[in-house]
């Protein structure tokens, strides 16, 4: 797939697994005009590698795949500890279709054709909901405090000035605490890039000049880690658990 620049307001990378060149085409498109990055694939063996990978916020995904179909893939996803919200979408209107993917943990099922701008409406309430309610509480880790709806972080109770996507990196890095993120799924959670947009570095490099600034704002209280060869990850500093 060629590299794709995510839209301002950036709400996080969606995959759409779907084999129907038009039908994907038209997903992506109403998705990114919503905020979101987006990543496609028409296969269910390469969509399994890619949502590992990336790690997206949601997953798209159509049911009649050749080889792998969606409700095998979203098994696998399942069994192996992966609970990314699934929204189904199928040609067939059985309800044993629709018993079945929900029983498999789908948060969601469409039928073919369908309203994209529904699509839209359905995958934004779904990730209301399984961000929940305590999500919106400021995030404290060590010295740190980051309050999600107000956008400010406070490190060692003073205000630090930050870009957007500085906050959203910090942010995104302390909601998920001692998980360490590869650059690719940060490339994709932060920025909605799915490709290096020249070299192969230059994503990589722009993940590390972020968190460098962050570093150098924050001082001692940054709770960023680097994994050498990995990437990052967020944890108290010592002393300051």
């Amino acid at each position: 797939m060629p590299f794709e620049q995510a839209p301002p307001q950036q709400r996080g990378l969606v995959m759409i697994v779907e084999d129907d060149p038009v039908i994907a085409d038209l997903e992506r498109l109403y998705l990114r005009q919503a905020g979101f990055g987006v990543h496609t694939e028409s296969n269910g063996e390469r969509a399994l590698a890619e949502i590992k990978r990336l790690a997206p916020v949601a997953i798209v995904l159509d049911v009649g795949l050749p080889g792998i179909d969606g409700i095998t893939l979203c098994r696998r996803l399942r069994e192996s500890g992966d609970w990314t919200p699934v929204v189904f979408v199928t040609a067939r209107d059985e309800e044993i279709d629709r018993i079945l993917g929900l029983e498999l943990g789908a948060d969601d099922y469409l039928t073919k054709p369908f309203s994209p701008r529904e699509l839209v409406t359905r995958l934004r309430g779904i990730l209301r909901r399984t961000a929940g309610v305590a999500e919106r509480r400021p995030i404290e880790i060590g010295a740190i405090s980051i309050d999600l709806d107000e956008r400010t972080v406070r490190a060692s109770g003073v205000a630090t000035d930050l870009t957007a996507t500085e906050f959203d990196l910090l942010a995104y890095l302390c909601q998920n605490p001692g998980r360490v993120f590869t650059r690719d799924q940060l490339l994709s959670a932060v920025w909605g890039q799915t490709r290096y947009s020249t070299a192969r570095y230059s994503g990589a490099r722009t993940v590390d000049v972020h968190v460098a600034q962050l570093r150098s704002k924050l001082g001692a209280a940054s709770p960023i880690l680097t994994y050498r060869g990995v990437g990052y990850s967020a944890a108290a500093p010592r002393g300051r658990q």
